[in-house]
């Protein structure tokens, strides 16, 4: 399986056909009004639109209701629902079911212990992120620009997830090599990473990116 490169807290046309001209396998829509990367429902539609097939469409929701997540489906039409809140199997098993997408569950990594859910997870979701656990007062459950020790992963603890998994946290141009080396990473997910601000991408920064990735 060739690895999966995924950008994502896209907001400006610039930075999206960057992503796609890149090569870029996913692309992700923030739908979570505290993130600098939020989308409203009529700029995720025009963006949506760019797309054209060209990637993958990502929606990331966190801890949103049915509701909200219809009107984002609506709008977007996405390829995949990302969760990145507090969502228990139970919640992701009843997404999965209801609106028919195939779900990325994001899981924070800090400890060993982390992982412990993963099996739980495995069950109802079609795809796990282990990004870093967000600080105890962080308003945002990712995009930190935080990594994790990624030795923990080289250690077995990929071991636990019996299907396809991403790596995030961190992640920049400059060190996504070294960590799909160190972790066997089948997949990678970067936002803050190629910014020049919150929310701001660079499209210099996306297509070094992914192309670090790739030579990896």
């Amino acid at each position: 399986m060739s690895l999966i490169v995924k950008i994502c807290g896209l907001a400006q046309p610039e930075a999206l056909e960057a992503a796609l001209y890149g090569g870029a396998d996913m692309v992700g829509f923030v739908f979570f009004e505290k993130s600098p990367r939020h989308l409203g429902l009529d700029q995720a539609r025009r963006l949506s639109g760019q797309v054209r097939g060209r990637a993958e469409k990502v929606a990331l929701v966190v801890d949103a209701d049915d509701a909200r997540v219809a009107a984002i489906i609506e709008a977007m039409a996405p390829d995949w629902l990302q969760l990145h809140g507090a969502e228990s199997p139970e919640r992701v098993a009843a997404l999965r079911k209801a609106f028919g997408l195939p779900i990325l569950k994001a899981l924070g990594i800090a400890q060993r212990a982390d992982f412990s859910p993963v099996p739980a997870y495995e069950k109802v979701a079609d795809r796990l992120l282990f990004d870093a656990k967000p600080p105890k007062d962080a308003v945002l459950p990712g995009g930190n620009g935080l990594s994790f020790d990624w030795a923990l992963l080289q250690e077995g603890a990929r071991n636990l997830a019996k299907q396809d998994w991403m790596l995030s946290g961190g992640l920049d141009p400059r060190n996504v090599a070294a960590a799909i080396r160190l972790t066997g990473a089948p997949g990678v997910d970067v936002s803050s990473g190629v910014e020049t601000a919150p929310g701001r991408k660079s499209v210099e920064k996306i297509l070094a990116f992914i192309e670090a990735a790739r030579a990896a």
